[in-house]
């Protein structure tokens, strides 16, 4: 059975999380209330993921990450953002935390950010050491407008990362996040036109016009391109949809605190984090996300 450990000084948002997370039967949840009487659980018995506040007495949510990416690296880790902690929570990423979910939007986002976490350790597959010798590998997808195709991709690019560089469960897993969300963006942004406004004004309303607009034209014949080209030292990976674009110069700073709760900045932030350049072509339906294997 999954453990997911939950770790909050609040008693109220640690129950709230907590209870989110225990309707899924698969799952066996524990707590912690703050980063100290975590590390004595994860020393005790390992829990499989961990979703922390960031704010919290004795150890904040930014040491807590730290630790255990010293010394369980193997355990992803989650954040849970308040207003007044979105400042910190780009360094926490930075420092090794696999995804976050703003407090504000835990009963929509929580259950399926930890699903795409646990996904993404499941597909740790070892290959042979010929892949410790790549030269040069290029591969090109066209892909329809498909959520599981696209989390499909994602998790093909970890394992290709994973089997040629030989990178560990949570440092593979952010740079899948940052795939991901370059697909959706591309899908649901791109070819399906759906506003991150209305994502941020009605939940179900945006996935529900993504529904229609997926199955009706001139949406539905859309396509997602990806690039990929791998060495052994680095790796750019291209994503181009066809849709309208956007002005790359009117992107909101994803980094500004009053936009990191929001949804238009989750995406963006994310993948600046995890990869070492985002770029956005000049019409704004191309982004390249670059990654070296051996990161400064």
């Amino acid at each position: 059975m999954t453990t997911i450990l939950v770790v909050d000084d609040s008693t109220v948002d640690r129950i709230y999380a907590a209870g989110l997370l225990s309707n899924d039967t698969d799952w066996e949840v524990i707590q912690a209330p703050d980063g100290k009487a975590a590390l004595a659980i994860i020393k005790e018995s390992a829990p499989d993921v961990i979703v922390t506040d960031l704010q919290m007495p004795e150890m904040n949510g930014l040491e807590l990450i730290a630790e255990v990416r010293k010394n369980h690296s193997h355990i992803p880790v989650i954040l849970m953002t308040s207003k007044g902690s979105e400042e910190i929570a780009v360094e926490a990423l930075q420092a090794g935390a696999s995804s976050y979910v703003p407090k504000r939007s835990l009963s929509t986002m929580m259950i399926d950010t930890v699903q795409r976490v646990l996904a993404a350790m499941q597909e740790n597959r070892k290959r042979s050491e010929l892949m410790n010798r790549l030269n040069e590998r290029i591969e090109t997808y066209i892909l329809e407008n498909d959520v599981n195709l696209l989390m499909a991709m994602s998790r093909h690019l970890q394992s290709l990362l994973a089997d040629s560089w030989g990178l560990d469960r949570t440092d593979r897993m952010r740079t899948g996040t940052a795939m991901e969300e370059a697909l959706l963006n591309a899908m649901y942004h791109g070819n399906l036109e759906v506003s991150s406004e209305l994502k941020e004004q009605d939940h179900q309303a945006f996935y529900a016009l993504a529904d229609e607009r997926r199955i009706s034209s001139p949406w539905i014949d859309r396509r997602i391109q990806v690039r990929i080209w791998m060495t052994a030292e680095e790796a750019k990976i291209t994503i181009r949809d066809d849709g309208k674009g956007f002005d790359p110069l009117m992107l909101p700073d994803p980094t500004d605190p009053e936009n990191l709760a929001r949804p238009f900045g989750r995406g963006v932030m994310l993948m600046r984090a995890f990869m070492d350049s985002v770029t956005y072509n000049a019409t704004g339906n191309e982004v390249t996300l670059e990654r070296k294997r051996f990161r400064v």
